[in-house]
């Protein structure tokens, strides 16, 4: 099983890019084992592989780190659950597409929890849950949500970067740029749906479902 970390506070950006990065050579070398990190960020937006420059629409709110991992236009903050995953792709199969899927069945399980039904949406990264009690979009397509990001970049088939869940955070802070570059449908969090999970109760989730998804 991998090295469970859970950092208190806010942790700096660029310190956890500089962990990571260590973490997952040294996991190539054979020198460290896989590694969980659990951490909250300041606020601040991240820009993937993908992202494009006019789906950043407020360029001046909070910082915005270039990163390597896929992905477009992400926003990190306080009252958001970031989970890195530095995992050794290499020992569980090597295949990318499969590593994803096991991330997103992850994260479904966690909020299966708390009787939350994540969904995956062709063409729309992240995890997804409906949302029948506000106005569907002008097509009529029914409204539904983001609740959970995914974005990873490997190494020397080690991963690093990973997934984030959103348990309370300042909704707002996603208007300044378009989330995964999807316009139309908003983001959510467990507080939003009306559910009074803790940060520690998703952590608790988290562990607990780790095993039926992860070999």
């Amino acid at each position: 099983m991998p090295e469970w970390i859970t950092t208190p506070g806010l942790t700096g950006y660029d310190e956890a890019t500089a962990f990571m990065e260590a973490r997952a050579e040294a996991i190539a070398r054979g020198e460290a084992r896989e590694c969980i990190w659990l951490v909250e960020h300041p606020p601040l937006y991240t820009a993937g592989t993908s992202a494009k420059p006019a789906d950043l629409t407020d360029p001046d709110r909070f910082p915005v780190h270039v990163t390597k991992r896929g992905g477009q236009y992400t926003y990190h903050g306080p009252g958001q659950r970031v989970v890195y995953v530095m995992l050794d792709v290499a020992q569980r199969g090597r295949d990318v597409r499969h590593f994803v899927e096991q991330l997103e069945h992850w994260v479904i399980a966690t909020l299966d929890r708390f009787n939350v039904t994540g969904e995956i949406r062709c063409g729309r990264v992240g995890v997804w849950v409906t949302r029948p009690e506000k106005p569907p979009l002008p097509d009529g397509t029914p409204r539904e949500d983001k609740i959970a990001a995914i974005g990873i970049r490997l190494r020397k088939w080690v991963s690093f970067h990973g997934i984030s869940i959103n348990v309370e955070p300042d909704l707002d802070h996603f208007s300044g740029i378009v989330p995964c570059g999807i316009t139309g449908h908003g983001v959510t969090s467990l507080v939003d749906l009306g559910l009074p999970v803790t940060m520690e109760d998703v952590d608790m989730a988290l562990r607990q479902t780790f095993g039926q998804v992860f070999d």
